[in-house]
């Protein structure tokens, strides 16, 4: 209807000439309003770049892009290339930017065509009356009048009516049909883990977490041309991730993904992009695994090219080392020295520079008798009502070699879970037993929020460890082991990134010396590297692990008993493929 609507639009504009009201079409409605301190990291931000696409094709070509950011620069002399139906996988190291440049394309700070569309996922939808279902349509329908007005805007421009940008336009209007907005909707919420209930329910009475959830549905539902996505797994649980990987999977516009989870690129992506230590944008076909082979591959030739290169150019220099004064040997060496002069205006090879990498481990305390964590017969509600059970007659324990992974849907229960084990919630019913010199270390999704933003890491950990050596070195070398070094040592935390304050919690967790560690989604923000490192530490670790993440990597890599929560209750999953034929039930589950 829409589209038909647009198209006698067209025609009337044919047949009399008229302009329409000039219509800003640069971004689409932002749904959430532009804060402070957006505001002041935009002006912190500085990007330039040239447009070297056709101005009215879909795909997106920028030469010369540069970024930076607090006057440290981020990625120099780049080049940006998006191709329409292509999803991208942006991958690189905690603090490399990857944040602040997607921040950077959804700001249009870069020459992007005005008839491209861009959406960025980052905040949480705004606490309102509206429920789940109505903020998704109503966002909806405010999209479709946009692209109206875009036909319109267009149509009122000389010779709009022959712009190719128009059939494009036409085939969103036609796909996304009013007449079915609730029922799509509905099904997107769903997949994201609504029921029939809590899309009825108001969004100023949601959690962060599921408040986020909704804005994700909204950005899948209006399907922009251009969608930029950073961590979006990171309010989900294993189902919803499965669910968004299918879906995102067949995703036919410009998609630009921040991730962490190799599993989760592995699905979606069709190309990969490094953003490298050395400030520039790599381009792979494939997926994430595809990159890893192409890489390694391209790193071995290019180390023999180099190894040639170098063995060349030493013997040439020994030869012009030992030319001594005869007339045709100073000859010949001035032209070897033309060679080299040569070589090095082209620009030699480089060498290849592996990764910084950083291992850190879990101070080992040594072990505690069991039972170190029992739960004897437990029950538990917020209310303290029995009808209102979230588990009800657990018996479950915990000991210093337990590396377990809790799984199972949101609502279910598993903070709750590790808020009983901490002590944080008493039991309804039931007898919770610690050990008497047992001391729990926990991380949760919300523990970077806890750090003094003011304070320099250095600092902040001087003030947390005042019995521990308090002089600079000492310090600095145990920080560093964590991956923050240099200036990201004095700054302010405040100004580092998310994963990088994650590293810093994380330190903070190793020092503090506890015997079983609690982690509670502990790959938010965490780079690829970070992750393996954080698998090898757990690994290395002489006391328990209780886990609950959506990585399916990392729950592959240290899990040895997978636990889940469901339907008030905790059972083992007892498959022999371990979380691989968990995930392969859920994929069943989903396509039903």
């Amino acid at each position: 209807m829409a589209a038909k609507k647009a198209k006698e639009a067209e025609k009337a504009h044919k047949a009399n000439g008229t302009k329409a009201a000039p219509t800003s079409v640069a971004a689409e409605a932002d749904p959430n309003q532009i804060s402070l301190k957006q505001l002041s990291l935009a002006v912190d931000r500085t990007a330039t770049g040239v447009l070297t696409s056709q101005p009215q094709s879909r795909d997106i070509k920028v030469d010369s892009f540069s970024l930076s950011f607090h006057g440290r620069e981020l990625i120099r002399n780049a080049t940006l290339e998006f191709n329409y139906g292509r999803r991208y996988g942006l991958i690189g190291s905690n603090g490399s930017g990857k944040s602040t440049f997607l921040q950077s394309l959804a700001a249009r700070e870069v020459p992007i065509p005005e008839h491209i569309d861009i959406h960025l996922l980052k905040e949480e939808a705004e606490p309102s009356e509206k429920t789940a279902l109505r903020y998704v349509v109503e966002h909806a329908e405010k999209e479709l009048e946009r692209l109206e007005q875009q036909v319109e805007h267009i149509l009122g421009e000389e010779g709009g009516a022959e712009n190719p940008v128009l059939e494009s336009i036409y085939e969103r209007i036609e796909a996304m049909d009013a007449a079915t907005f609730e029922v799509r909707a509905s099904k997107i919420l769903f997949g994201l883990g609504f029921n029939a209930q809590t899309m009825q329910k108001m969004t100023k009475d949601m959690s962060g977490g599921w408040r986020m959830r909704v804005s994700l549905a909204h950005a899948l539902f209006i399907r922009p041309t251009v969608l930029l996505l950073d961590e979006p797994t990171n309010h989900l649980d294993l189902e919803a991730c499965v669910w968004l990987e299918e879906y995102l999977s067949h995703y036919d516009r410009i998609l630009v993904l921040i991730s962490h989870s190799q599993d989760f690129l592995n699905g979606v992506c069709t190309n990969i992009i490094n953003l490298t230590p050395k400030r520039q944008l790599t381009y792979y076909g494939g997926n994430y695994d595809t990159f890893v082979k192409t890489k390694a591959e391209l790193e071995v030739n290019q180390t023999k090219a180099y190894n040639k290169q170098q063995a060349e150019i030493e013997h040439m220099k020994k030869f012009i080392a030992s030319a001594g004064t005869y007339a045709n040997l100073v000859r010949q060496a001035k032209s070897r020295q033309k060679i080299i002069d040569k070589m090095e205006a082209e620009g030699l090879v480089e060498k290849v520079e592996p990764p910084m990498k950083f291992t850190f481990r879990f101070t080992n305390v040594g072990k505690l008798p069991p039972p170190v964590l029992s739960f004897d017969d437990v029950s538990f509600s917020y209310s303290g009502k029995t009808e209102d059970f979230l588990y009800q007659n657990l018996d479950i324990a915990v000991d210093m070699d337990s590396r377990v992974a809790l799984v199972g849907p949101n609502g279910a229960g598993k903070s709750t879970l590790l808020k009983i084990m901490t002590g944080d919630l008493d039991a309804t019913i039931g007898r919770v037993t610690r050990h008497s010199h047992l001391k729990i270390g926990k991380y949760s999704q919300h523990s970077n929020d806890q750090l003094d933003m003011e304070a320099s890491p250095i600092d902040y950990m001087r003030r947390k460890f005042k019995d521990l050596p308090q002089d600079l070195d000492y310090w600095r070398q145990n920080i560093g082991r964590y991956g923050l070094t240099g200036s990201h040592q004095t700054s302010p935390i405040g100004h580092l990134s998310d994963g990088l304050k994650s590293r810093l919690v994380f330190a903070e967790l190793a020092l503090s010396c506890p015997h079983i560690i609690l982690l509670d989604e502990p790959t938010n923000h965490l780079d690829i590297e970070s992750i393996d490192s954080l698998a090898e530490a757990i690994n290395h670790y002489d006391g328990g692990i209780v886990l609950v993440s959506h990585d399916f990597r990392l729950i592959s890599q240290i899990a040895q008993e997978i636990w889940v929560c469901d339907k008030r209750t905790v059972t083992k999953w007892d498959s022999d493929g371990g979380i691989e034929s968990y995930k392969k039930m859920l994929k069943k589950k989903m396509l039903k």
